[in-house]
Parts: structure tokens; C-alpha cells; sequence
């Protein structure tokens, strides 16, 4: 984990991104910042256009590595601005090329505001940052609209204690509790719905893997999963929420849009992605 890699529309919401990176990457002792540009060619609706358009590619190129400088420029007024940043532009599909760079550029995390570009809608499915933390390979952190930087002194890791040692990512959770010296919090949400499960079991295993950094185990009832998360973040004065999507259905349950109004748009906790 030695670059942060921080994708950029220049929009207002992948700055405030960009600058929650800077003391994050300081803290978690990274090497260097790289953002990243990923330009295409406007695509026609026009039925009586080609469906993309010709435009100079030359010209396309120029004007990403100029809006990239002057991002960049920006950024480095912001505090902690003195870290070391690289830039990278390229023509691709965001969430086509970022795994590939992420390799190029040994990026251990990737730090990304909430929507990507234009005004905050109320659905974070199909946003370029969930879109990214879906695919991407290594773990991403997701900045809320609005969200500051806080040293990250405590974690919390939702969990749903359903095949622990299949599905929890446990080098990347230790590399962050590793570099963040933070202490590690585990919640499980119980709601109306949910299938019995062998809680006790599960809860040994996981304390099994991470027995070395003493976590604190809490589980509470609640009608949502998402509330139950929010109350107890808010709560327990927790700087960063861990989650681990499922290949059904976990993930975008957490995002229906009746469950995240307070956790996505009103929320000043970063969320951090992390895949099994």
C-alpha cells in the first residue's frame, strides 16, 4: 500500500475527494498521491450523426493533462498539499482502465467522491464511485459530498457474520488497521427478515483472524440495516465504516435508496469498500 490513486472529473466533488486523500495518505504512510483522468469522445443522440463523434485526439489528450495540471495546482494549496503528487490521463472508460493502472502505479487504495460530476442525485447505484468500487480489486474509499477529513482513530466494520472465512478480506482489513493504528470495531445488524445464522460460530472465526488487534464486538436490532449502522456510527464517534460487498445482493441493499439518505448524502463518514 504505497500510492493512493484518486480519479478526477475536476468536478467540486472529486476535489473535496482529492483533498480527504492528502492527510489520509499521510497518515497511512503512502509514497504518493496519482491522479487520475480517464477522458472518452462524446457520444451522439443525434440519429443523423455518427454515433461518436471525430474529434482530435491530439486536442481531447491536451485538454486532460491541462485540466489535470490545474487540478493539481489547486490541490496543492489545500493543507498537506506539499505531499508528493503524479498525474496520469489516458483515453478509456473509467472502470475499464483503473484496475490495470492501479497495478501500473502499486495502488493499495483508491479514494473517490460520491457522484461523478454534476449535482448529488439521490441514487448511488450506477455513480462512477460505486461503479469503481464494484470492480475495482483493491479497496476504495468512497468521500461523502460534504466530508472533511478526521484522523482515523476508530473503524467499523459492518458485518453479517455470513461465511466469515470465505468472505472477509483479511489482508487488506489488516494492512489498514496495520498503517492506521486505529482500533477496530465489528457490527452486526439484526433485522426483522433475516435468516438464523450461527452467530457464535461466526463470530469465533472472525476472532480468530483478527484476535491480534482486539476488536469489540457490537450487535443491535434495527428495522434497517443502514440505520442501525448510522446510529451506531454516530454514536461511537467512528471516523471510517468498512464494508464487504456479497456477490448477492449485499452490496446493493446497502445502497437502495430508502436506506441511504443519511449514510451517502448526509453523512460525513467516508465509506471504505473492500472486496472478499
Amino acid at each position: 500500500m504505497k500510492t493512493i490513486l484518486v480519479p478526477t472529473d475536476f468536478s467540486e466533488t472529486a476535489m473535496n475527494a482529492a483533498a480527504y486523500a492528502l492527510p489520509l495518505a499521510k497518515q497511512l504512510g503512502m509514497d504518493r498521491i496519482v491522479l487520475y483522468n480517464a477522458y472518452q469522445a462524446p457520444v451522439s443522440v443525434d440519429p443523423m450523426v455518427p454515433t461518436v463523434q471525430l474529434l482530435d485526439m491530439d486536442l481531447m489528450k491536451k485538454s486532460s493533462e491541462e485540466g489535470l495540471a490545474d487540478f493539481k495546482a489547486k490541490l496543492q494549496q489545500k493543507p498537506d498539499g506539499d505531499f508528493p503528487i503524479d498525474t496520469f490521463s489516458e483515453y478509456n472508460v473509467l472502470t475499464g482502465g483503473i484496475n490495470d493502472l492501479s497495478k501500473a502505479v502499486q495502488a493499495g487504495l483508491i479514494v473517490m467522491g460520491i457522484t461523478g460530476g454534476g449535482a448529488v442525485t439521490e441514487t448511488l447505484i450506477g455513480s462512477n464511485a460505486v461503479s469503481v468500487s464494484l470492480h475495482s480489486q483493491i479497496p476504495v474509499v468512497i468521500v461523502p459530498p460534504d466530508a472533511s477529513f478526521k484522523k482515523i482513530n476508530k473503524v467499523l466494520l459492518a458485518c453479517d457474520f455470513k461465511q466469515v472465512l470465505a468472505t472477509t478480506p483479511i489482508q487488506p482489513l489488516k494492512a489498514l488497521l496495520d498503517s492506521s493504528l486505529a482500533k477496530l470495531h465489528v457490527l452486526h445488524v439484526n433485522t426483522p427478515n433475516e435468516k438464523a445464522i450461527d452467530l457464535s460460530f461466526e463470530n469465533m472465526v472472525l476472532d480468530g483472524l483478527l484476535k491480534t488487534y482486539q476488536p469489540e464486538y457490537h450487535f443491535v436490532n434495527n428495522d434497517s440495516f443502514t440505520d442501525g449502522i448510522n446510529h451506531f456510527a454516530d454514536n461511537n464517534q467512528i471516523d471510517l465504516i468498512i464494508t464487504m460487498p456479497k456477490k448477492h445482493g449485499f452490496f446493493e441493499s446497502l445502497f437502495k435508496k430508502s436506506h441511504t439518505k443519511k449514510l451517502a448524502f448526509h453523512s460525513h463518514l467516508p465509506l471504505m469498500v473492500m472486496h472478499e
